[in-house]
């Protein structure tokens, strides 16, 4: 329960499209995959594509390249999406700075 009304609000009257999942299909590498998340984290995949000059399936072709050379090894690849968009906002917040002094998409998008 919230202590603070005014809190509370900002979540519960969230437009529900914004938490309605959506499913798209794209290609890896001339594989055809599905990713289903919620619209919001589509819309924010956008504005991250838009700020790089890519489309949202460049993107996260990119991403998928990235993840898939550091990680190499299984992984669920819609949450890596949704934690890569909280780190976004949170970098455009300024609560999150890249680690090593390395830049990640959303610095360079931003900087």
């Amino acid at each position: 329960m919230c202590s603070e009304v005014h809190v509370c609000n900002i979540y519960v009257k969230a437009d529900t499209m914004q938490y309605e999942s959506r499913t798209r299909s794209l290609r890896i590498h001339g594989v055809l995959t599905t990713i289903r998340i919620e619209n919001l984290f589509w819309d924010v995949l956008g504005e991250m594509a838009a700020r790089e000059g890519y489309t949202v399936n460049q993107l996260i072709v990119k991403l998928h390249d990235e993840l898939t050379e550091y990680r190499e090894e299984g992984f669920n690849f819609a949450s890596f999406l949704r934690v890569c968009c909280v780190r976004y906002l949170s970098i455009l917040a300024g609560r999150l700075s890249s680690e090593d002094g390395k830049q990640n998409v959303a610095l360079r998008a931003i900087g």
